[in-house]
């Protein structure tokens, strides 16, 4: 039994690409389910004579989560008791794909594997949705006011969780053709590992490996293009051995965060040495976030993928662990020797060392776990 789950941002992509990869997969059933204001849930159910099912529900709290435990996976366990080998998912619109396929992995009775997680999206739109600053409900993309992510936030999520990305551009909405080229070449930059394909024929089955999915995900991680690519966007990786100084590191963020679109990686930051400080910036928005302490002993080896870990090629004193900074910009026309400057104008200096950490003013507010 085998599952396909579609993520999208806006129902249009999402509709397109549910619609090709039925097409494509004649034999497959389609369950489509759509959150609306209220807590009402719509679930469509298309098999191959046509739609097999339209039923309508009120949840008692119309959350993004709610809806996939109490309505996707029910859906989902009742097909595959029926017998169906081969089911496509489409998502309601910003629902993270990690959400879903994390409720059926508990979720689910019957034995099952995910062929996929796709991601469907228009690349002509990707980086007006990574610059854009309002919420996913202020865009129009979620009914529930209290979602705050961006979209850039949960378009860079998904990428990351995702293993193909299936450019759908809705008959709707006139294409940009540079934008659209654009936009191809900047989800290779984001997203190194997925295979990218405007064919859903082309999809291949068996792509998703859920371990490799989530250590991409975590809080912190650095992956980066294995070949520098031949686009306008590339990645600039850069390792700091020494603490960094929080007054100046928060000066240099706002000229590191400026004109990149997504900053991301984990700080050694001398205010507070003993937490890792897991570092997000997607567009206009910056977020920082304890992590807990650093992992003591050897670093560890980097994995073996298509993509480079560079945190895991830190090398650092045997007895500090894994600390140290790694930071990792995406963005067009870097300056490597600019951002290398940077980040070296933050690190502490001999003094400052010998001088020790105590008394050093958090910026940023987190509170040392000694």
């Amino acid at each position: 039994m085998h599952l396909t789950v579609v993520s999208s941002l806006d129902v249009l992509c999402r509709q397109q690409a549910c619609e090709a990869l039925a097409a494509a997969h004649p034999a497959a059933v389609a369950v489509l389910h759509d959150l609306l204001e209220n807590g009402v849930v719509i679930r469509r159910i298309f098999g191959r004579p046509g739609p097999v099912e339209r039923e309508e529900t009120r949840l008692e709290h119309g959350c993004l989560s709610c809806t996939v435990r109490l309505d996707v996976v029910p859906a989902v366990e009742r097909l595959l008791a029926l017998g169906e080998d081969h089911i496509i998912i489409g998502l309601p619109p910003a629902v993270p794909a990690s959400t879903a396929v994390n409720a059926l992995k508990r979720g689910l009775a019957h034995r099952f594997t995910i062929e996929s997680v796709v991601l469907a999206c228009a690349p002509d739109a990707i980086e007006d949705h990574i610059w854009d600053h309002h919420t996913l409900f202020e865009s129009g993309f979620t009914p529930v006011p209290d979602d705050q992510r961006t979209p850039g936030e949960f378009l860079v999520g998904e990428l990351a969780f995702s293993d193909t990305v299936l450019l759908a551009d809705p008959d709707l909405v006139p294409v940009d053709p540079q934008g659209r080229a654009r936009g191809v070449q900047l989800l290779g930059e984001l997203a190194p590992h997925a295979d990218i394909t405007e064919d859903a024929a082309g999809i291949r089955p068996g792509r998703h490996d859920y371990a490799e999915a989530t250590a991409r995900s975590v809080p912190g991680a650095v992956r980066v293009p294995a070949e520098p690519s031949a686009s306008p966007f590339s990645t600039v990786t850069r390792r700091v051995r020494r603490p960094l100084h929080p007054e100046r590191f928060r000066h240099a963020l706002a000229t590191l965060a400026q004109g990149c679109c997504w900053l991301r990686g984990r700080l050694w930051i001398a205010a507070a040495p003993e937490c890792r400080i897991a570092l997000q910036g997607i567009g206009p928005r910056i977020s920082l976030e304890n992590t807990g302490p650093w992992q003591p002993g050897q670093t560890p080896h980097p994995p073996a993928d298509r993509t480079n870990d560079a945190g895991a090629q830190l090398d650092g004193h045997p007895d500090a662990g894994d600390r140290g900074t790694v930071l990792a910009v995406t963005g067009e026309d870097l300056d490597a020797a600019e951002i290398a400057r940077l980040l070296a104008g933050c690190e502490l200096t001999d003094a400052e060392m010998a001088a020790g950490f105590a008394g050093l003013a958090d910026p940023f507010g987190f509170t040392p776990t000694r």
